[in-house]
């Protein structure tokens, strides 16, 4: 399977379950991951997707890093299970805070 199917598969999720989703990229910076996730109430994550097997690069490595110490939520992954179960487990936090 490649990584855009992948993508497509979790993205289609999401949205069906109401969340926002944008496909994200910044000229300015290398590694930033591949989707941005806004849940109601102003909650957002940020996914990297991967074909099965793959990992982040060293440089998305990195990125990750800098937004999760900015307190940001970014998950990989390299299968679309574990990327629905990423978007209903954010869901389900969502709802037990709400």
């Amino acid at each position: 399977m490649l990584e855009k199917d992948i993508e497509a598969k979790i993205c289609d999720y999401a949205k069906a379950n109401g969340l926002l989703v944008y496909k994200f990229t910044s000229p300015q910076r290398r590694g930033v991951p591949d989707r941005l996730f806004v849940l109601p109430m102003g909650r957002i994550f940020f996914m990297e997707m991967k074909a099965p097997g793959n990992k982040p690069t060293p440089a998305q490595e990195r990125e990750h890093y800098r937004l999760r110490q900015a307190g940001v939520t970014v998950y990989w992954t390299d299968s679309i299970e574990r990327g629905i179960r990423y978007i209903s487990d954010e869901i389900l936090f969502m709802k037990s805070n709400a």
